[in-house]
């Protein structure tokens, strides 16, 4: 549960959490709000997010989070808003987000969907509660055979996701979606390890500015590169029909399971 206290903070139960802290999808979609929201009280014409920005700096945990957003420049084309998160005197985020207008032009399907069985015909997945508790709030289904820790050969995971509250799959939820998979990492080792998020960079599909998707998100993850205690990983967020609603990078720790606490 996110709950918004008075002071317009906001607080996080370990409902929502990761491994070590809030959710790094969840939290990225909480600043998106507060940007949002901001863009919309400087300019009150329509200007859907095209790219959403995130640096995780430290874990946030059940106090209170204040996310404090800035505009920096508003016009008719394009807008951009960034913001800074603290909790404490500690500043957990930073992250900023560019808005654009929607314009006439071409346009290209690109990134097709993999060929894989419905929500329907895919296994239901799993999640362990200690490794990923806000699992609780999504129902995941595998839609190809890798999955986590049976030492696969390939770095990728793909399954089917929705969330249980049935909200509509608007830019805030496919931010979420984006981090919803485990580290695609996991598919090729065969014990946990924590892979935490340092930054994560999304690119919303022009398929959003029709309005949110809803039921099913088919996800990908793939990790690009990894070595030095540092990954890359790639997501692609697909509507049930096939349409690209999100294409995502992110930078990743790699830390030791000596050193996890």
């Amino acid at each position: 549960m996110v709950a918004t206290r008075l002071d317009g903070s906001v607080t996080i139960d370990r409902s929502w959490w990761s491994a070590a802290g809030a959710h790094g999808g969840l939290l990225a979609s909480l600043g998106l709000r507060a940007m949002e929201s901001a863009r919309r009280t400087a300019a009150a014409y329509e200007q859907p997010v095209r790219s959403l920005t995130t640096h995780y700096l430290a874990s946030v945990d059940e106090r209170a989070l204040s996310i404090e957003p800035a505009v920096q420049r508003v016009g008719r084309g394009s807008s951009i808003v960034t913001f800074q998160a603290t909790q404490g005197k500690t500043t957990a985020m930073l992250g900023s987000a560019m808005f654009g207008a929607v314009r006439r032009g071409p346009s290209h399907a690109g990134s097709p969907p993999p060929d894989v069985p419905g929500p329907q015909d895919s296994e239901p997945v799993i999640y362990r509660p200690d490794l990923a508790p806000f699992a609780q709030h999504v129902e995941v289904r595998a839609a190809t055979p890798s999955r986590p820790f049976l030492g696969g050969e390939v770095a990728e995971l793909t399954g089917w996701v929705r969330f249980l509250d049935d909200r509509p799959l608007d830019a805030a939820a496919i931010a979420i979606l984006t981090d919803i998979l485990p580290p695609a990492l996991f598919a090729v080792w065969t014990e946990a390890s924590p892979v935490p998020s340092a930054e994560l960079t999304v690119h919303f599909g022009s398929a959003l500015d029709a309005g949110p998707a809803d039921g099913w998100a088919l996800v990908r993850i793939e990790t690009r590169d990894a070595g030095d205690g540092w990954a890359i990983d790639d997501s692609t967020v697909w509507s049930a029909d096939g349409t690209v609603l999100a294409l995502a990078r992110q930078s990743r720790l790699i830390i030791s399971r000596k050193n996890w606490d």
